[in-house]
């Protein structure tokens, strides 16, 4: 069956549909604002997790955001799809799951989607979809993925990320280039790196002349292991994990001498703000998930899956593996979310020093 094309449309309401996590609902706003570039005059909704809301808090771009709590029962799900049903003339879904590709079908006139894999499973999708992409999982950066809806649109790519906005900045306590924001706790174990490296590093920025200020969620196991960490730190750590939105922190990290973090969420949204940002990764491949470099503007992604390496604002160290096996897009060597990762647990605090001292 031939594909079926998007018409050459100008879109009086357009839907954009992103259901996974933090990191990715950022991720996704270069494509949003080369909407916004093309169709000014257009309204613009997005459709996310409830939870995922602050990301988007302030973006000019973007008219509403429709939030769904948690993970939605078929009664609650069938009555979202009923209130959207044909209210956009474009809706897109930047993820292959079956809910996001259902929710763009029923809303929109015209319909696109990433599909995955063949089979029986992603048929109905290539059937309903007017444009189905295929999702390369493996060889392009996510912003890039995002990216490739504007050219069956007809319509320049804009590859700048947008961080959230607010005119209620409660930072203001702290002095603007005097400190250095570490944000040491990623959502899950296998990110993580070992708490002897973030000691040695805060204490190396403390002799530099920098505060150290720690962020976080306001999850409470979280919350307490930072305080552990704190006692180790130096005595002007101030710790916020917490007690900042996502557009709070945008401001706070804005006026920050250097950013340093794991591969999460955060990290990206460090990276969009264009101060000095080190990324700690290990088992992720930085090809397809590497925090996206202020003013990089290619279709060629930013950085390559293996080694140390640095683009712009952002520089990224990766793991250290004997077995060469890093990136290996696992959850850990023991493959779950709570596991150790070696690569990590064997980068020393000295690389990152000296990466903290190569960006100062």
């Amino acid at each position: 069956m031939p594909e079926r094309q998007p018409a050459n449309i100008q879109p009086k309401r357009i839907l954009v549909i992103t259901l996974r996590y933090l990191g990715d609902t950022l991720l996704v706003t270069p494509l949003i604002s080369s909407l916004r570039q093309a169709c000014p005059a257009a309204v613009i909704d997005v459709l996310l997790p409830a939870g995922n809301v602050g990301m988007l808090e302030g973006n000019p771009d973007i008219d509403r955001l429709i939030p769904i709590a948690g993970k939605p029962s078929l009664l609650s799900f069938g009555k979202l799809l009923y209130e959207l049903f044909r209210r956009y003339d474009l809706s897109i879904s930047t993820q292959a799951g079956d809910r996001p590709i259902l929710c763009a079908v029923l809303s929109g006139k015209c319909s696109m989607g990433f599909v995955s894999g063949g089979g029986v499973k992603s048929a109905w999708k290539r059937l309903l979809l007017d444009r189905a992409l295929e999702f390369d999982g493996q060889h392009s950066h996510s912003v890039l993925e995002n990216l490739r809806f504007c050219q069956p649109l007809n319509i320049a790519p804009c590859y700048r990320l947008t961080p959230p906005r607010t005119s209620c900045e409660n930072t203001a306590f702290l002095q603007a280039g005097k400190y250095a924001v570490l944000h040491v706790m990623p959502q899950w174990r296998y990110k993580q790196w070992h708490s002897e490296g973030w000691i040695k590093v805060a204490h190396h920025l403390n002799r530099m002349g920098f505060q150290v200020v720690l962020t976080g969620s306001s999850q409470t196991e979280e919350r307490e292991a930072l305080r552990d960490l704190q006692r180790k730190l130096p005595p002007s750590t101030c710790n916020l994990a917490g007690s900042l939105s996502l557009a709070q922190l945008t401001a706070l990290i804005e006026s920050a001498r250097l950013f340093i973090g794991p591969d999460t969420g955060i990290t990206h949204l460090a990276a969009a703000t264009g101060i000095p940002t080190i990324a700690i990764f290990g088992p992720t491949d930085p090809k397809k998930w590497a925090p996206w470099p202020a003013g990089y503007a290619n279709d060629n992604s930013p950085f390559a899956s293996s080694g140390s390496q640095r683009i712009n604002n952002v520089y990224l160290l990766q793991g250290v593996s004997a077995r060469g096996c890093v990136p290996c897009q696992l959850e850990g060597c023991d493959r779950h979310r709570q596991s150790y990762s070696a690569c990590l647990d064997n980068l020393s605090s000295e690389a990152v020093i000296e990466a903290i001292d190569q960006l100062l």
